[in-house]
């Protein structure tokens, strides 16, 4: 990736590097640790039957979105909300009430996807100067307002951003109902066997790229070894990856748009 092109870099020059996928289970289980969230999913959705239908859904979405045509970008647009509209309860017992037409669970999962793309690709690409990182920060806002959310809810600078963000954690929490829908979603029996396989690396980068304390709410065991290896694991990333050619890095957005209609 060329930090040092004229024009700032955005959305559309991060998402396409397929090595943030490996960062995607931590997004998702940061998701489902906000209450509201996470039993909307685990009321609306079927982890069991079809563990991957969000994870396939996101991925069509970021990439419609950032590199997609109008058309694709409608289209992503119209299935999420279509998907959406039965996702609403009022408040039951411990079980919050939640509507994932709200604005603010909207910045939420939109949060979670950038700061976990960023956990990703800092630690493989060369840093982003400044202007270049404040303008693909402010770029990411399109994956909320694309739904429906204001834009003055994404917090104006990268510095407001961590303020809230600090906020948001401390304020996550994980029952058994989220729990065992996040357990699902990590053990994938239902998918494919070539997706079967990868999961036991998938499970290794999503609990070691959780904060701590969010890794302790999943039950998720972790070690001083299973930190060195996650170090080895990126520190061999930062020297594969760019040397990989683009075309190959970027694969998996070429197949998700593909099958996009325009």
């Amino acid at each position: 990736m060329n930090a040092n092109k004229a024009t700032p870099m955005t959305l559309a020059d991060v998402a396409p590097e397929s090595v943030l996928l490996a960062g995607a289970g931590r997004a998702i289980l940061l998701q489902l640790a906000h209450p509201a969230v996470g039993h909307g999913v685990a009321r609306h959705s079927n982890f069991a039957s079809d563990p991957l239908k969000r994870f396939h859904g996101t991925l069509a979405y970021i990439y419609a979105l950032s590199n997609g045509t109008a058309g694709q970008r409608k289209t992503v647009q119209r299935q999420v909300q279509r998907s959406h509209l039965p996702v609403k309860a009022a408040a039951s017992g411990d079980v919050p009430a939640y509507s994932a037409a709200d604005p603010h669970l909207q910045l939420w999962v939109a949060a979670t996807l950038y700061e976990s793309a960023c956990q990703t690709y800092d630690v493989v690409f060369p840093a982003l100067s400044e202007s270049d990182a404040e303008s693909v920060y402010r770029s990411y806002a399109v994956l909320g307002t694309a739904l429906g959310m204001p834009a003055e809810l994404w917090p104006e600078s990268r510095a407001d951003f961590a303020v809230y963000w600090e906020d948001q954690l401390a304020r996550l929490h994980v029952d058994d109902t989220v729990r065992a829908v996040a357990a699902e979603l990590l053990a994938a029996r239902a998918a494919p066997w070539w997706i079967r396989a990868a999961m036991p690396l998938a499970r290794f980068l999503t609990a070691g790229m959780l904060p701590p304390h969010v890794r302790q709410m999943y039950a998720l065991t972790w070690s001083p070894r299973s930190d060195w290896l996650l170090r080895l694991f990126f520190g061999s990333a930062a020297k594969l990856v760019p040397l990989v050619p683009e075309k190959v890095r970027h694969a998996p957005m070429h197949y998700y748009l593909k099958h996009i209609p325009a």
